[in-house]
């Protein structure tokens, strides 16, 4: 009783929380950072597996991730709406599902790697993790792999499965759990507590890089780790269900709030999430009716035909440094271990930055520089990352720009690009921005596998070079981004008057 007194006395002289609120805020932090723990921990492990299946198959998994993605969008909107099975308990069960997932992928991996035996008992842990990455170092090149014959079906299955599967994780987990937290607050908590909300995945993903960095050696029984951080977050979800809500019952989606990008990075699945309003759709309204009628928005619309295409040029060059990245580091670093290592490494200091220039930058910067310089700060950044990958395709080089990138991303580009919405009705603010998200983004993804695809293939697997190939597109992204702002701000002095 002594510590959660001292818990809640902590939570309160950080953020304006009624006693009401304390334990479902706590308990929603928690399951955020349980969640993106998980995820982070095995995010390295999926990225050397699929180098491991070769670099010329790396755009092809992509694709597949995306198409499951938009497949399994709508199954938390399902899982919510089911009449006789309730929110916290749907929520309960999707993280459980998770959490016994991988524990499955524990067991096919470990049995499809080389050299496996099922007399373990005769072979330490350790012993059998080190003589996995030596075979696998030895006996391929994962950087010039040609195909999937160099493997058995077993373990080109269960590498190309879990790489699918993360995206899903990713993808259900997240949105399903913004989903229960936006259900019970309204406005008024919500733009108080969120943002200590978004501070728990933050230091979910602080945390599970560091641990996957410093037990890379660990390799496929990491696995087990996160299903662990599974069950935890199941364990948390529990106490998502006290009421924040004040007298009046109106829903209001978030959405603009929610650090959707902390499982972002990397080109991976984006969560879509079903958002409310009062002018617009409701929470179990289906999901794709929302995005159908997003699309009619977006086609009416020639500032959000702008906003979208910013947002697809977003997606591909994100997308294009994550595979830049995984290439670089599959033909600098040879075994299996230190790649793994570094992965975690590399996501560990982007969790660090990000989180310092949002304490301490975000809001500094929006107000002074405002939000065409926001918005443009992120191309800008990626166009002279590129040349530095151009120029020394280095690991340090990556590890450096993808950094660099990522904390302009979302300590700066991110919060502006949120605020492009500011100008738009409600329904386009919630049903275009649906859409957007599910549709426009994965499309750049898509867009981004192809054209790496093909880069990488014609021009010898030469990663400086292709590097020089993505300029054009970061220049056009920039130009884009500068006429968006100019006019946002239009459209925004247009708004005064009116209102005047």
């Amino acid at each position: 009783m002594a510590t959660g007194s001292r818990i809640e006395a902590i939570v309160s002289s950080i953020v304006a929380v009624h006693p009401h609120e304390i334990s479902a805020l706590i308990h929603s932090f928690s399951c955020f950072f349980f969640i993106l723990s998980a995820y982070f921990v095995v995010l390295p492990l999926r990225d050397e597996g699929a180098i491991s299946l070769g670099l010329t198959n790396l755009p092809g998994l992509f694709v597949g991730s995306l198409a499951l993605t938009l497949v399994a969008a709508p199954v938390s909107t399902v899982m919510f709406s089911l009449p006789n099975l309730s929110k916290g308990r749907a929520l309960l069960l999707i993280h459980r599902f998770f959490s016994v997932s991988l524990v499955i992928f524990f067991i096919l991996w470990y049995a499809s790697s080389p050299g496996y035996s099922p007399s373990i008992s005769k072979v330490s842990i350790s012993d059998s993790i080190v003589k996995e990455d030596r075979k696998v170092e030895d006996n391929q090149s994962p950087a010039y792999s040609a195909g999937w014959g160099h493997h058995g079906w077993l373990y080109v299955s269960v590498r190309t499965g879990f790489f699918l599967w993360v995206a899903l994780l990713n993808l259900i987990t997240i949105s399903s759990t913004w989903a229960r937290v936006i259900d019970i607050m309204d406005s008024e908590s919500g733009s108080r507590l969120i943002g200590f909300v978004g501070a728990g995945a933050t230091l979910g993903q602080l945390f599970g890089s560091l641990f996957a960095a410093g037990t890379a050696w660990l390799g496929p029984f990491l696995l087990l780790f996160a299903a662990f951080l599974m069950e935890l977050a199941a364990q948390a979800s529990k106490g998502i269900n006290q009421d924040t809500r004040h007298q009046s019952e109106e829903l209001s989606s978030l959405r603009e709030s929610i650090p959707a990008e902390h499982a972002q990075a990397d080109g991976q699945a984006r969560p879509a999430h079903t958002v409310s309003s009062p002018k617009s759709s409701t929470p179990t309204e289906p999901q794709l009716f929302i995005m159908l009628d997003g699309l009619r928005l977006i086609m009416s619309s020639t500032y959000l035909l702008y906003v979208s295409l910013f947002l697809w040029l977003s997606a591909v060059v994100s997308s294009f440094f994550y595979f830049q990245k995984v290439t670089v580091i599959a033909m600098t670093v040879a075994s299996p271990i230190d790649r793994r290592r570094l992965f975690a490494q590399i996501n560990s200091f982007i969790a660090i930055f990000i989180l310092a220039g949002q304490l301490t930058l975000t809001g500094r910067i929006l107000t002074v520089a405002g939000v065409t310089t926001a918005i443009c700060s992120a191309p800008f950044a990626a166009f002279s990352n590129m040349v530095a990958l151009s120029l020394w395709p280095t690991w340090v080089a990556v590890a450096v720009t993808e950094t660099l990138r990522k904390v302009v991303m979302y300590v700066v580009t991110r919060p502006g690009r949120e605020l492009l919405f500011t100008v738009v009705s409600q329904d386009e603010k919630y049903k275009a921005k649906v859409c957007i998200d599910v549709i426009v983004q994965r499309l750049g993804d898509a867009t981004a596998a192809g054209i790496y695809k093909l880069l990488f293939s014609t021009l010898d697997r030469k990663a400086s070079v292709v590097s020089l190939y993505a300029l054009p597109v970061c220049f056009l992204w920039l130009v884009i981004a500068f006429h968006l702002g100019r006019r946002r701000a239009h459209l925004a002095k247009l708004q005064t008057v009116s209102g005047s």
